[in-house]
């Protein structure tokens, strides 16, 4: 769809959605992909569940090798290729066949030994890889029209809270 400084203008629209935590950690581990990867191009999709940003080595989906994907409470780094993928540590979750993740507490956990043995694992099996040279590129592949929301919603026990406070009847107890 959009390359260049209006899909950077785009990107961080779309991170803009998230809290400042998890928008923060969102770019640091962005900068730190893009400083592994540097011949990667991302393939941006703000999907309905989720802002998904794939690192591939060409503009064909099917190839990508990992995304990270921006949820309201936590951000995940995903295997996409993750098949066969050794994972002695036993860090990845999902069911899939295919996809894997690892939700990330913070961008350091990049450089966590078990995460960087997946990593070089999975650069090393992926189907096509990322070229020895090349310029990154930064492309919106897709916007959804409905999307779930983008910040974590009112914890419960807050709202019955703030409704208490404010003389509003709750079903865990009476009003004032």
């Amino acid at each position: 769809m959009k390359p260049g400084n209006d899909a950077e203008q785009q990107l961080a629209s779309f991170i803009a959605k998230y809290t400042p935590a998890i928008a923060a950690q969102a770019f640091e581990i962005r900068a730190r992909m893009r400083a592994k990867y540097p011949s990667a191009l991302e393939l941006v999709y703000d999907n309905y569940n989720a802002l998904a940003i794939g690192y591939c080595p060409a503009e064909k989906t099917s190839e990508a090798i990992f995304s990270i994907a921006l949820f309201p409470r936590w951000v995940s780094l995903f295997f996409l290729q993750a098949n066969g993928l050794p994972d002695p540590d036993r860090i990845l979750k999902g069911t899939g066949n295919v996809a894997k993740h690892v939700v990330l507490k913070s961008a350091d956990d990049l450089e966590h030994p078990s995460v960087r043995a997946l990593m070089h694992e999975a650069v090393l099996r992926a189907k096509v890889p990322f070229p020895a040279t090349g310029t990154h590129r930064l492309i919106i592949k897709s916007v959804s029209e409905n999307q779930r929301p983008r910040r974590p919603a009112q914890q419960p026990q807050t709202a019955v809270k703030t409704a208490r406070r404010a003389g509003v009847a709750t079903r865990t107890g009476a009003h004032r």
